[in-house]
């Protein structure tokens, strides 16, 4: 079975068993809303964690969202605190950015957000997390995804899945990619069959025609292997190699633009 219909098929079976419990984190007039829960997913069989982050004002609107994906060694919550999504999202909501939501969720250490023995990730954001999300009255129709090296290889994997159709945008941050099985960091892939399966390069011309922002810091040994991605999807992605390493501090220096195109093309119809 290919990896599209492995994701399109049989995703309603699982609704039932999802126990989302909803509790609020946070609330800032000036920021909007943040709440979260847990649920047990069958994809990844684990205890997974997730946050929603609304701008001020559209507690109860049904915003379209951006689905973030967290690096390695991270988890749902590491996008807010290390990253403060939620305040980079006031920001560009309250400088004319169309209002939308930004969802997390836990994808594992180094589970690096595809099929694999044991565990799927990618499954669960596509079977799990976008209908929690739709059932707390989230747009889910078309999504954008986000994410920062592990998570930026999960956005480009995912929007190869689901194509044109439901992603609206694709923001990969320093994406964790290589050229050969063998060039990975141990614990990305379970063999060179799986890498084989699911490296993002070879299935590049499925990124066509959806809208893209890739970029990679010009210290960052990731970034050949990024602009060979870039060179690759048409139209050419928006971003580059910009100044900065694989970090904190660079994925914080473009989130202002990221947010900004993310919601540009979410607010398209």
């Amino acid at each position: 079975m290919t990896d599209r219909r492995r994701f399109l098929l049989g995703g309603a079976a699982v609704l039932a068993g999802i126990a989302g419990t909803l509790a609020a984190c946070g609330a800032d007039d000036t920021v909007g809303i943040v709440t979260g829960g847990t649920f047990r997913s069958r994809y990844r069989h684990a205890a997974t964690g997730w946050t929603i982050a609304r701008p001020a004002g559209h507690a109860h609107d049904r915003l379209p969202v951006l689905v973030a994906l967290h690096a390695r060694g991270g988890d749902h919550g590491a996008v807010f605190t290390n990253l403060r999504l939620d305040r980079v999202l006031a920001d560009v909501v309250g400088s004319g950015t169309a209002p939308f939501a930004i969802a997390s969720v836990d994808g594992g250490d180094h589970e690096y957000w595809h099929p694999r023995r044991g565990t799927d990730p990618a499954g669960m954001v596509v079977h799990e997390f976008l209908p929690l999300l739709a059932r707390h009255d989230l747009d889910t129709r078309r999504v954008a995804f986000i994410g920062w090296s592990m998570g930026g290889y999960g956005a480009l994997y995912l929007a190869t899945v689901l194509g044109r159709g439901r992603v609206a945008a694709l923001v990969a941050e320093s994406p964790a990619m290589w050229h050969r099985a063998g060039q990975r960091v141990e614990g990305s892939f379970d063999d060179d069959a799986d890498f084989d399966r699911h490296a993002v390069l070879p299935r590049a011309s499925r990124l066509d025609g959806i809208p893209a922002r890739i970029s990679c810091g010009d210290r960052d040994g990731f970034r050949y292997v990024v602009t060979d991605l870039r060179a690759r999807i048409r139209p050419r992605p928006a971003g580059g190699i910009e100044p900065g390493g694989h970090d904190d501090a660079y994925w914080r220096s473009q989130l202002p633009a990221d947010l900004r195109f993310a919601g540009r093309h979410l607010a398209r119809p």
